[in-house]
């Protein structure tokens, strides 16, 4: 069994009103309890705004602290689930599903290294 990372990206700015955001986080609730029920959901988790993010950088003997997003963009990781499948096809089988949940959002599926 190999484990993948499915990344979801989202657009910077202002998080959806209720009305559109609280259906999709049903669907997304339902379908985290699926891939628990099947075996493959190892861990998933969302994150907060990019702002909120601290970087450090090695530089010499020294460590460089910054606040904020490592790189500036138009979107940003959002949060990720974590899966153990057999192979790549069925790690896209459930990152299909994924996507379709969260409609325009971008997932990517990553492999981790053994």
């Amino acid at each position: 069994m190999n484990q993948y990372l499915l990344s979801i990206y989202q657009p910077d700015g202002v998080i959806p009103e209720p009305e559109v955001l609280d259906p999709i986080m049903r669907e997304l609730k339902a379908l985290n309890e699926e891939m628990q029920a099947a075996g493959v959901w190892v861990f998933a988790a969302g994150l907060h705004p990019p702002e909120t993010a601290t970087v450090l950088k090695a530089q010499g003997d020294e460590v460089l602290i910054t606040d904020g997003p490592f790189t500036e963009g138009k979107e940003h990781l959002g949060g990720f689930t974590v899966i153990q499948v057999d192979d790549l096809d069925a790690a896209l089988h459930w990152a299909r599903r994924l996507a379709m949940v969260l409609r325009n959002l971008s997932v990517e599926v990553r492999p981790f290294q053994s």
